[in-house]
């Protein structure tokens, strides 16, 4: 497959990028700043997200769209309902029918029935990203779009680590191993996404990736 990877310098999106390219695929690597490779089978494209042209340009020649956007680096949490929203309209009138989203574990169900945002010890630096990345998948919900997208929350605690390839896939509610614990190694998070990318499995819902 050709996948696209918006946000592909980020530590999430880089991180898909090298898995994407350990599968055999090939890569459009999209960010805002350019960052050259001499890996032939990467492309190097920009794309400025606060601009209203330019991702025609981008997506150009992609089977599959994955976004790795958090806007926490940006400093702009807007940029991640509105991208959201652009992607919905646009990426059907391109010719791509499939949207991978890394969303966020702010908005998973906890066993008390609250939202993990709720809880008491949610890292307030992480909150307004939570909270975007919670109206984002609103917006994918209640929107009619030809797109064909998947949401993918990471588990409430994702840290660079090593690729097990094991991992576990749930729904809205949020996933506990045995001890408790909602853990995934963003390497192991990377591999469930570029899975899903190949397998197609999950249709226009949001599911979640943890041990």
């Amino acid at each position: 497959m050709k996948i696209a990877v918006i946000g592909a310098t980020g530590w999430i999106g880089s991180t898909i990028v090298g898995e994407a390219l350990a599968q055999g695929h090939q890569v459009i690597a999209i960010s805002r700043e350019v960052v050259p490779t001499d890996n032939s089978n990467v492309v190097v494209r920009p794309l400025d997200l606060l601009a209203t042209v330019g991702l025609k340009e981008a997506v150009l020649g992609a089977d599959i769209v994955i976004s790795a956007i958090g806007g926490r680096a940006a400093g702009n949490h807007e940029i991640v309902v509105n991208t959201a929203q652009r992607l919905l309209d646009e990426l059907p009138q391109l010719g791509i029918a499939r949207l991978l989203w890394v969303g966020g574990a702010g908005s998973l169900i906890t066993s008390s029935g609250e939202s993990l945002l709720s809880s008491p010890n949610f890292p307030p630096e992480y909150k307004d990203e939570a909270i975007a990345q919670g109206q984002a998948l609103d917006v994918f919900k209640n929107t009619q779009s030809e797109l064909d997208w998947v949401f993918v929350s990471p588990a409430a605690q994702i840290f660079p680590g090593e690729r097990t390839g094991t991992y576990r896939v749930g729904g809205d509610q949020l996933l506990l191993d045995t001890q408790g614990n909602s853990t995934i190694s963003v390497q192991d998070y990377a591999k469930a996404l570029v899975d899903e990318a190949q397998n197609s499995v999950y249709h226009r819902q949001r599911i979640g990736i943890a041990y």
